[in-house]
């Protein structure tokens, strides 16, 4: 079985000096990265390989969930994820090295939420129905997949796990995008 967890970055600033790719986190962002990062290791969640937007909002997120994980892992920072469409994000999945059992990818929307409603074709209807409504920052998605490589995942192949908002791990909280 193969893991797929898709992280979208946290919170960003709305604007920055250089651009759009280098928009840091705001402390709401920083905070819900860390939430994430305590999730994958209490649901024992943590990833081989971690493949991560060039952008900055995508890479201070992964900082996060890394030291919040307490854990090191192998990390690829791949310009090909910024700004990426769901075809693009499959084609990048099937170069994952069949070694990795268990991946995560930081990325953005819209591409990163179409990618994982067109992946994903059995398993959890709730999550599958909020997932729909609302893909916001720091919104993490597992899906499952029975194939032997990597490259064997298709369209509707997937199985959703899970989908976990920042409202579902802290009280008080809103999903904002």
């Amino acid at each position: 079985m193969r893991r797929l967890v898709l992280l979208r970055h946290s919170k960003a600033a709305r604007e920055a000096g250089g651009g759009d790719k280098e928009r840091p986190l705001t402390r709401r962002g920083r905070e819900d990265a860390t939430r994430a990062g305590h999730y994958l290791v209490e649901e024992k969640l943590v990833p081989n390989l971690a493949v991560v937007s060039d952008a900055r909002r995508a890479r201070e997120s992964l900082d996060c969930v890394m030291q919040a994980a307490g854990k090191s892992f192998k990390v690829l920072i791949d310009p090909e994820i910024y700004l990426a469409e769901d075809f693009a994000l499959l084609a990048e999945l099937h170069k994952t090295p069949d070694l990795v059992q268990t991946m995560l990818v930081i990325g953005h929307n819209p591409g990163l939420a179409d990618f994982a409603w067109r992946v994903v074709g059995k398993g959890d209807l709730e999550a599958r129905k909020r997932m729909e409504v609302k893909y916001p920052t720091s919104g993490l998605c597992v899906v499952t997949f029975d194939t032997p490589s990597w490259a064997d995942v298709a369209w509707g192949s997937g199985a959703l796990d899970r989908f976990v908002t920042p409202s579902m791990l802290v009280e008080g909280v809103d999903d904002l995008d």
